[in-house]
């Protein structure tokens, strides 16, 4: 499953966890740590193995559910001491999601059920990188991704996806665009900020006409 893929699953199911359980729209932060989770174990299973050959698959440590839910207790921990319990919430959610969402993909994308995929080290995946390097390994899989998109060959699991896509998009706008709404407000009073100060010191440096 490609990232993008995973943060759309992510943010769909804590959006609506928010709704359910708490009656609110997810903040920035916990948007941001949804999605950061939700990719996760890609950024730490595939450079290790397709640019380092540590492992020789690219789902080992980072997808394995016994490295997974001791990260998802300490973050969560480490968030509730912080009074940031929806953050620890989050993460946990978007990380453990990863998991599930790659082997629901491998049985419909390869017709394969592979529980594998998130048992490391009991049951290591076996493989090799696709390419000498970590961007040549993400181009060989875009390449083929993007040739059937533009080639029209689009599945009835790839069509379901682009339309999850379009209602996560509106489930975003609905929760008030969150990390986009606090970036744009961090910018207009930092804006507004350094527009104050200007005009301050501009009014500073008039001469008295008294």
């Amino acid at each position: 499953m490609w990232p993008w893929e995973h943060a759309i699953v992510a943010y769909l199911a804590y959006s609506l966890c928010c709704h359910i359980a708490f009656r609110k729209s997810p903040t920035g932060l916990e948007a941001f740590a949804v999605v950061f989770a939700s990719v996760l174990p890609d950024l730490i299973d595939k450079p290790l193995a397709w640019e380092f050959g540590v492992f020789d698959s690219g789902y080992a440590i980072g997808h394995s559910i016994f490295f997974a839910v001791p990260l998802a207790i300490l973050i969560g921990s480490i968030a509730h001491a912080a009074t940031r319990p929806g953050v620890g919430l989050a993460f946990g959610l978007g990380y453990l999601s990863h998991l599930p969402a790659d082997i629901i993909d491998s049985v419909f994308r390869q017709g394969v059920f592979q529980v594998e995929l998130m048992l490391w080290p009991i049951a290591p995946v076996e493989g090799q990188p696709p390419g000498p390097g970590l961007l040549e390994g993400f181009f060989y899989f875009f390449d083929r991704y993007w040739s059937a998109v533009l080639a029209g060959d689009l599945s009835t699991y790839l069509l379901f996806q682009f339309g999850l896509a379009g209602v996560v998009l509106l489930v975003w706008l609905a929760d008030g665009a969150p990390v986009l709404r606090e970036s744009l407000h961090a910018g207009f009073r930092v804006t507004r900020a350094f527009l104050s100060r200007v005009l301050g010191l501009s009014r500073s440096n008039q001469p008295d006409r008294r």
